[in-house]
């Protein structure tokens, strides 16, 4: 392997195998920590972990763990890949997993950059842009789990990192690689603006050679032309047979996606207290959602008042893992009986499918939708699964994601 990625979860390590397998790279991304050696053909691996919300010493072991198999499969550089709207409260891991991997692999100046223009993500004066309006603006400032309330990326990681953290400026950026490469501090951390794919690119060649990276997705445009590599279309062979719908993100985009898909096909909302009290089983939902001609809707993605009160009546852990559990085992049960397109929206959730299916690596496929591929779960069964991260993709998603892995679009 060439590039190692470390991801902090499911739908962000799909997303930046994508990136890297469409700039030629062959890739595939790994559930947790792999045991034994890694195929020698890889180009780079991507090991998805569900640290996002860990405890702090927890996203740190998991992530040196990580780096530290990476390492042994050969990789030259490593990539911390965070969500493109960094999500992380002041008491968050991103910050404290950074400074142990900059530790653990000597890195200094250590370039931060989450944007991802194509989908809307954009850094500039050091402040982080959803669309056109400041992160703590865009509905991030509502996310259970980490609400994002400064759209400063140097105040949000200084509160978490004990190393300095610099900033190189858009029109730095814009004078090209060498201007980057001459900005950069010579310790601690650096926010670097992006606000177009050029700017990346820039930034990628400025990286050549640097240890570790922080960023989305983005971040890797720029990287695998360092090694030699060129753009190309990733292989995919359509995956037929029944569908599903699995959605926890409570996005502003995902919950518009889950009202179109409403309108097109069966669906069965799952509430906290249903999934906290057990008033629904796996078995009944599953039998449910076999029953349906059209590849049905299960989904729990409420408004932001609606799990603020949930929270409120269950604890903020007790609901988010309940209905986590419930897709996991639901997704079990589902692939076991033969469905073999499932569509998740949500990182946590995406991770409580994988978990679900049991599935150890995962084969990179065609994108879907900017940021998000098809990917196959590497076994003897055919099992096709899109993982979306809550903000990503079309109002009508779901529907063509069914199609595409089914190769019927």
């Amino acid at each position: 392997m060439k590039i190692g990625v470390i991801a902090d979860d499911f739908t962000g390590a799909s997303d930046i195998a994508l990136t890297l397998a469409e700039a030629g790279m062959a890739v595939s991304q790994f559930i947790g920590v792999p045991e034994g050696a890694a195929d020698a053909a890889l180009d780079a691996g991507v090991v998805a972990l569900k640290s996002r919300t860990a405890p702090v010493a927890e996203a740190i072991a998991q992530s040196l763990a990580a780096c530290d198999w990476l390492l042994a499969q050969g990789c030259a550089q490593i990539i911390f890949k965070v969500c493109s709207t960094f999500d992380s409260t002041p008491e968050g891991n991103i910050g404290p997993v950074l400074d142990a991997l900059a530790d653990r692999l000597g890195a200094e100046g250590v370039i931060t950059c989450p944007a991802f223009p194509e989908n809307g993500r954009s850094v500039y004066m050091g402040h982080l842009f959803v669309g056109d309006v400041p992160l703590n603006e865009s509905g991030m400032q509502n996310h259970p789990l980490t609400p994002m309330t400064d759209s400063d990326l140097r105040r949000v990681l200084a509160a978490q990192s004990s190393r300095p953290v610099g900033h190189v400026a858009a029109l730095t950026v814009m004078a090209g690689a060498e201007a980057i490469r001459a900005a950069l501090p010579r310790e601690g951390h650096v926010i670097v603006d992006a606000i177009r794919d050029a700017d990346l690119m820039e930034i990628g060649k400025a990286a050549k050679g640097a240890a570790l990276l922080c960023g989305g997705s983005g971040i890797a445009l720029g990287l695998p032309a360092n090694f030699g590599h060129s753009p190309a279309t990733p292989a995919w062979e359509p995956v037929k047979g029944p569908g599903v719908v699995l959605s926890g993100s409570c996005s502003r985009a995902t919950r518009g996606q889950v009202a179109r898909y409403k309108a097109l096909a069966p669906h069965r909302e799952i509430s906290a207290a249903e999934a906290v009290k057990g008033e629904v089983t796996t078995e009944e939902l599953a039998d449910w959602v076999l029953a349906q001609e059209v590849p049905p809707l299960v989904y729990s993605s409420a408004d932001p008042e609606v799990v603020k009160a949930a929270q409120e009546i269950f604890g903020k852990g007790v609901a988010a893992e309940a209905i986590e559990q419930l897709f996991s085992d639901l997704a079990a049960t589902l692939a076991a009986r033969g469905v073999a397109r499932i569509v998740v929206a949500g990182g946590e959730t995406s991770g409580a499918a994988v978990q679900g299916v049991q599935a150890r690596a995962l084969r990179i496929g065609m994108r879907l939708a900017a940021g998000v591929p098809a990917v196959r779960v590497e076994g003897d069964r055919p099992l096709a699964m899109a993982l979306k991260s809550g903000n990503f993709g079309g109002p009508d998603f779901f529907s063509e994601a069914l199609a595409l892995l089914a190769g019927e679009a």
